[in-house]
Parts: structure tokens; C-alpha cells; sequence
């Protein structure tokens, strides 16, 4: 359960983030948690999800975009665009983390915050960035993450 909140919370960040082009910094991740007495294991892996998806935003978005066929990024949902980002960075840098765990929170949280249409797009998505190529690219370019 600590880590459904964290990935929601992750959400909200880089859906604000995202809404607002301000870049992750310590004025929006202080602002964030104003007034919300969040446990520290919580916020932590929050702050490495959010943290990570900035850091290798572009890589992400490029795994997005090679999975979502004739979709571009700017033309998704802004929460969903937002969920691929977050899960695909777990999919991508994080073999800790089963792939099968990453799409089930994903969905969860989709089916949660988006459109009812909008888990099965999701879904797809993630699968193909899960099986492709790319996630072993990603890890050896992301040796040096901190996620």
C-alpha cells in the first residue's frame, strides 16, 4: 500500500510538473507535501520516482512514443501521458521492480484517476515498453541513476 501512495503521489507531482513546465526543484516538492504528514518511506520513493522520471525524461518519452503508434506524446491525456512516464521509468531502470507489478499499479492507478477507455491504452503501451529492447538500453544508459 505505501508504494500505491507513492506512485499516486508521483502522479500528482509530475502531472503539476507537467501542467505548469516547471521542472522538479525543492520549491514544488515542498509545496507539495505543505500540510500532508506523509510517512518518510512514502515520500521517499515518491521523490525517486519523480526524481528518476525527470532525470531521464527523454529516454522515457522516446520508449513512449516507439510503443504508442501513430500517438504522440502531446496529443495523450495529460494524466495518462503522465502514468506511462512514471511507469515507464520502472519498467526501464528498475529490475527490482517485476514488470508484472509496474503495469498492475499502473492500471489500478489509471482506472483510479483517468477515463475508463484509458487503462486498456495504458496497458498496451506498457506491455510493449516491457518486452522491447529498449529496457536493456535504458538500464546501461541509467547505471548512474539514483532510482
Amino acid at each position: 500500500m505505501k508504494r500505491r501512495r507513492s506512485r499516486e503521489y508521483a502522479l500528482q507531482i509530475l502531472f503539476q510538473i507537467d501542467l505548469t513546465g516547471s521542472g522538479f526543484n525543492e520549491g514544488v516538492w515542498n509545496e507539495f507535501w505543505e500540510g500532508n504528514d506523509e510517512d518518510t518511506e512514502v515520500k521517499e520513493f515518491t521523490r525517486v520516482i519523480v526524481a528518476s522520471t525527470q532525470e531521464h525524461i527523454t529516454e522515457i518519452d522516446e520508449a513512449i512514443k516507439k510503443a504508442a503508434e501513430h500517438w504522440s506524446i502531446a496529443r495523450m491525456a495529460v494524466i495518462d501521458r503522465n502514468i506511462l512516464r512514471a511507469a515507464a521509468y520502472e519498467l526501464l531502470y528498475r529490475k527490482d521492480i517485476p514488470p508484472s507489478v509496474v503495469m498492475n499499479e499502473a492500471l489500478e492507478i489509471a482506472k483510479k484517476y483517468s477515463t475508463e477507455e484509458s487503462a486498456p491504452f495504458i496497458n498496451g503501451i506498457l506491455d510493449k515498453i516491457a518486452h522491447s529492447g529498449d529496457k536493456e538500453t535504458a538500464t546501461r544508459k541509467g547505471k548512474k541513476s539514483k532510482g
